[in-house]
C-alpha cells in the first residue's frame, strides 16, 4: 500500500522522519513541561572537541588564519574618542574548502552520516551551508541533495542564492530549487523519507558542535599572538548556530570575560515568507528576517529541538543597515586587500562601529569571513535591487527604508551599529515558549530552564511570566 504523500500526511510524520534521518530521538531529552535537557542533547554528538578538530582537519577544514585589519582600525580611530578604537581582527573562514565557516558544521554532520552507514545527505538551505555539505559529501563519497528556497512566484531568483546553487552543483550535488513558501519543509521531509538519506540539518547537535572548534581556535590564536583574550567577538547572526557554536567554543577555551555580540542586517518589515517582498531584500542571510525570529523561538527549525540557541550566549545584539555592509565590503577590499562576501562583512560593519567604544589596547574579533562569487559581489546585488525598484543613494544609512532604498554612507563616520533591546527579545522568547506549549503554569525547574535559555535572571523570568498570567508552582 502506497503512503499518503499529501502535505498534511507528510507533516504529520515529521517526528518519525526526523528520528530515522538523523539517528536522534529528541523525546529522550524532553523534561516535564516546557523544558528539555540541552546539554545532554549536545553530548549526543558523541565527539569531544579534540575529536571534532581531528575530523575537520582530515578534510582541510579549520586552522584558518587570524588577520589584523590595521588600516580599518586606523580609520575607526579617526572617529573614536581619544584613547579609543580597539584593534580589529578577522578570522578568515573563507580559507575553508567550501569558502565559509559552515564547512565546520558540514564536516561533522557528513562524517557522522558516513559512520552510521547512510548513502547520502540532504540539507535544506539557501546559504553557504549547502556548498559546505556538498563539498564534504564529495570528499566522503556520499550522494548529496540540497533543497533551496530561491525564487518568487514569477521565477525570479536572488543572485546570491543562484550563485550558491552553482557552487553546490560544482561539487556534484543535486539542487532542488523552490519558490518561497511552505513547500520547502514539505519537500525536504518528502525527500528524506523517499531517499533514506541523513538529515545534515544546520540545527542538529552535530552542526552546532562543529562550530565550537572555531570559537576555541580563535581564542587560542589571540592568546598566542597577543597574550590576552579579546574584549569582544562579533558574530553575524541568522539562525543562531554561528553564534551558539562559537560562544560554546569560547567558553570551553575559558575566555569567560569575552563579550559575545550578535550582528544582523536590518531588514525590518521584509517578511521572509512573503512572495512579493522576497526580492526586495539584498541580503539572503545574516539579517533580522532570520535573526529575530530564530532568537525568540529557535525551535521553529527543521528539527524538534534546535541546538542553535543564541539567547543562551548573546551578551548584546546589534543591527546594521544594508548600505553600511556594502560600504564595508568595498572598504575591506580596498583598504585591506581582502575581497570577501557579505555575510562576514555584516559583523565587520558592526565591529567597525563597536571598536570605537573600546579602548585602543583592546581587541575586537570579526568571527568569520565567507568566499565571494558572481552573485555575491556588490554590483550584481545593487543591480538586482535597482531592477526591483530599490533606490540606491549616498547619504545617512540610518535613514534607510528597507524595501524602498539602500543608502550607502556618504562618510565612514556614519556607520553606526544600533542596539536591539535584549530584554524585549528575552520577553518575546518566554512568551513564545509559553504560547507554543499552551502552558498555564510552570515549575521552579522550568523557570530555571528559561533563565538559562535566554541568559536572564529568575526575577526577570518570573516578572515576565506574571505579566503573561502564568502561575509558578
Amino acid at each position: 500500500m502506497n503512503k499518503d504523500m499529501s502535505y498534511d500526511a507528510v507533516l504529520s510524520r515529521r517526528s518519525e522522519i526526523m528520528k530515522k534521518s538523523i539517528g536522534i530521538d529528541y523525546n529522550d531529552f524532553e523534561l516535564d513541561g516546557i523544558a528539555f535537557d540541552y546539554e545532554r542533547m549536545m553530548k549526543e554528538t558523541g565527539y569531544t572537541l579534540e575529536e571534532m578538530t581531528e575530523i575537520q582537519g582530515s578534510t582541510g577544514v579549520g586552522n584558518t588564519p587570524l588577520l589584523e585589519l590595521k588600516n580599518l582600525t586606523a580609520l575607526a580611530r579617526k572617529f573614536a574618542p581619544e584613547g579609543y578604537g580597539a584593534r580589529i581582527f578577522i578570522k578568515d573562514e573563507a580559507s575553508n574548502p567550501s569558502g565559509s565557516f559552515k564547512a565546520r558544521r558540514a564536516a561533522n554532520a557528513v562524517y557522522h552520516a558516513k559512520k552510521l552507514g547512510y548513502k547520502g545527505v540532504i540539507a535544506a538551505t539557501s546559504g553557504n551551508y549547502g556548498s559546505a555539505v556538498a563539498s564534504q559529501a564529495a570528499m566522503q563519497g556520499l550522494k548529496c541533495i540540497i533543497v533551496q528556497e530561491c525564487y518568487d512566484s514569477k521565477g525570479v531568483g536572488q543572485p546570491e542564492i543562484i550563485e550558491k546553487a552553482r557552487k553546490c552543483e560544482a561539487y556534484g550535488a543535486e539542487v532542488v530549487q523552490l519558490t518561497v513558501g511552505p513547500e520547502l519543509f514539505y519537500t525536504f521531509l518528502k525527500l528524506l523519507e523517499e531517499t533514506g538519506y541523513f538529515n545534515a540539518s544546520l540545527y542538529s547537535p552535530f552542526g552546532i558542535a562543529g562550530v565550537e572548534t572555531l570559537g576555541y581556535e580563535l581564542i587560542e590564536q589571540v592568546r598566542q599572538k597577543e597574550g590576552k583574550d579579546p574584549a569582544a567577538i562579533v558574530c553575524t547572526n541568522a539562525g543562531g548556530g554561528n553564534l551558539t557554536g562559537t560562544a560554546r567554543g569560547v567558553i570551553k577555551a575559558g575566555a569567560t570575560n569575552t563579550q559575545i555580540i550578535g550582528a544582523s542586517v536590518n531588514l525590518k518589515g521584509l517578511h521572509m515568507a512573503s512572495d512579493t517582498l522576497f526580492n526586495k531584500k539584498s541580503f539572503t542571510t545574516g539579517h533580522t528576517g532570520f535573526g529575530m525570529p530564530f532568537s525568540t523561538w529557535p525551535d521553529r527549525s527543521d528539527v524538534p529541538r534546535s541546538a542553535a540557541r543564541p539567547l543562551r550566549y548573546m551578551d548584546r545584539y546589534v543591527t546594521v543597515n544594508q548600505g553600511e555592509v556594502f560600504y564595508m565590503t568595498e572598504a575591506l577590499a580596498q583598504l585591506e586587500g581582502l575581497e570577501r562576501g557579505p555575510a562576514g562583512n555584516t559583523s565587520l560593519a558592526a565591529a567597525f562601529s563597536l571598536a570605537q567604544e573600546l579602548k585602543e589596547d583592546e581587541i575586537i574579533i570579526v568571527q568569520e569571513t565567507e568566499y565571494t562569487g558572481a552573485g555575491k559581489h556588490i554590483q550584481p546585488q545593487l543591480s538586482f535591487a535597482r531592477d526591483n525598484g530599490i533606490q540606491i543613494v549616498f547619504g545617512d544609512p540610518q535613514n534607510e527604508v528597507q524595501g524602498e532604498n539602500i543608502i550607502l554612507p556618504s562618510h565612514p563616520s556614519m556607520i553606526k551599529a544600533v542596539d536591539a533591546d535584549m530584554n524585549k527579545l528575552r520577553a518575546s522568547y518566554i512568551k513564545n515558549c509559553i504560547n507554543n506549549n499552551n502552558a498555564k503554569e510552570v515549575t521552579k525547574a522550568e523557570v530555571q530552564f528559561l533563565v538559562e535559555d535566554c541568559k536572564s535572571t529568575a526575577e526577570f523570568v518570573e516578572n515576565t511570566l506574571k505579566e503573561l498570567g502564568v502561575t509558578i508552582k
